[in-house]
């Protein structure tokens, strides 16, 4: 540290046509630790199994971090994590899940500097293939040096390619083989093994350990995180991953019984509060319609959160409530405590179904079609604006600590346990006014002229952004196809 200066000094003015190389862990991210991204690429990839694996290696590695190499360390944990796993699940993960937790650690004097120049590359000891998808498209990054895997038969073997974990000299290596003789304008590291590589650039700058580093807000990035896939909520420390896999067994005991209380119960708060699983309603819901005077029922539309949504608004009105949803599992019809009714994709054919269910009673729909784990709503689908003037907008939120009970590559069928498995889940429903006559189609408007209106409100209720995407757009962006069902449809309920 003698040697250079801290980031702090480096001038990030008139950098637009300089070329910067830095270092990841410790350096653009404030954590100096990678078992945090370990660990959610083992459990995404392999499940509890290859999480406990990944624990009982960690010690292990962090002994031959500091007694043998900086190099032998990292080895363990990438071949912990990822021997045998398919490589396409480990570019998902990379895709899909990293990059939020990425983009929530960015250091602030390191992005300062890194953004404001013209070319950017990033030096890593971690596995090139899981940061690749963040550093160039999330943080603009022109290219990434990092550790390169064996492959075989599609699989990681766990093993990494010669010259092996890229650290120290190895670092300096790659650089000169990458940039010739022309030396970089700055680079950034933080520890003595980045020296090498820094030693190379006009200006090398170190990032010293800092307690207390508020990051990046998500606001001031580039490209924010608007599709987030995984089961884990939090980036979880050696200590958090341990209390997650020890609360597994007993968190699917809870679910279970959280879920048969909500199939077999009559429908109430008391069943889900005495079992820990917290509702709150806000705002005053409408009043059954009344069907002898020929009033027509009342449409929910809802924000989709999870799954669940459908079953928490019916917990929230006391009353069951019909759900259209876009494709239901038989085993969840069994068990919903409440009706579902499919949408056939068919523009006319739904709207004729939704205006005989309307007849019959209240209904519920998510105009989304898809659910989103962060604070943004996608496009309301129109169609439900065409079918009556009895719209109640409901803002549905959800809290959740440890699992998110909704996911695009994952098997569906385990949203509602996931949900259930956290310790103290809950949902709040808030009641927003009926839409008044003249902002409905009767009224004058469009249906999407009343579907974006709707958006906006709820997302005005919630401090949510509204977006333009679609559900085609989240399954291209999380798992790599349009989200079509192709066989056995998923569902929507218990």
């Amino acid at each position: 540290m003698a040697w250079f200066r801290t980031v702090d000094k480096c001038s990030s003015a008139d950098r637009s046509g300089d070329t910067v190389v830095a270092d990841l862990d410790g350096t653009l991210l404030c954590c100096g630790s990678s078992f945090p991204y370990f660990a959610h690429m083992a459990f995404e990839t392999g499940g509890v199994l290859r999480l406990v694996l990944l624990i009982l290696v960690t010690p292990l590695a962090g002994l031959l971090y500091y007694f043998r190499s900086e190099s032998a360390g990292i080895q363990a944990l990438i071949f912990a994590t990822m021997a045998g796993v398919k490589v396409a699940d480990v570019e998902g993960v990379a895709r899909a899940v990293l990059p939020k937790f990425y983009c929530s650690d960015l250091h602030p004097e390191s992005w300062r500097v890194f953004s404001a120049c013209g070319r950017r590359f990033v030096l890593t000891a971690n596995p090139r293939i899981m940061v690749e998808a963040f550093l160039k498209e999330y943080i603009g990054a022109d290219a990434v040096l990092g550790t390169e895997l064996v492959v075989w038969g599609g699989r990681a073997t766990g093993l990494v390619r010669s010259p092996g974990v890229l650290v120290g000299e190895k670092k300096a290596d790659a650089l000169r083989k990458e940039f010739g003789h022309v030396r970089p304008e700055i680079g950034l590291g933080h520890r003595k093994s980045d020296y090498p590589f820094l030693r190379l650039c006009r200006e090398g700058y170190v990032v010293p350990p800092t307690a207390k580093l508020r990051p990046v807000p998500r606001e001031d990035l580039p490209k924010q995180v608007i599709f987030h896939d995984g089961r884990i909520v939090q980036k979880p420390s050696p200590a958090l991953a341990l209390l997650t896999i020890l609360w597994i067994p007993i968190g699917s005991v809870l679910s279970c019984l959280r879920i048969a209380a909500g199939s077999l119960l009559p429908m109430g708060m008391d069943a889900f509060m005495a079992l820990g699983v917290r509702v709150t309603v806000k705002g005053k819901p409408p009043r059954p319609a009344s069907l002898k005077t020929g009033q027509t029922g009342v449409l929910f539309i809802c924000s989709h959160r999870t799954l669940l949504d459908p079953i928490f608004l019916s917990t929230a009105l006391g009353r069951p409530i019909t759900a259209v949803t876009y494709s239901v599992s038989r085993l969840s019809e069994l068990l919903s405590p409440i009706r579902t009714v499919r949408l056939t994709r068919d523009h006319a054919a739904d709207g004729a179904m939704i205006r005989g269910l309307l007849q019959e009673g209240d209904l519920v729909v998510c105009p989304e079609g898809t659910t989103c784990q962060e604070p943004f709503l996608l496009r309301f689908s129109a169609l439900f604006a065409e079918l009556t003037d009895e719209i109640v907008p409901v803002a549905m939120e959800n809290q959740m600590s440890m699992f998110h009970g909704t996911t695009a590559r994952g098997w569906k069928g385990l949203d509602p346990f996931y949900f259930f498995m956290n310790p103290c889940p809950g949902y709040t429903v808030t009641f927003l006014n009926k839409l008044p006559h003249e902002l409905t189609c009767k009224g004058g408007k469009t249906s999407h002229e009343v579907a974006n209106y709707i958006q906006r409100l709820i997302a005005s209720t919630l401090s949510y952004e509204c977006t333009s995407f679609t559900r085609k757009d989240k399954y291209k962006a999380l798992a790599g196809h349009d989200g079509s069902v192709v066989s056995k449809p998923k569902f929507i309920g218990f």
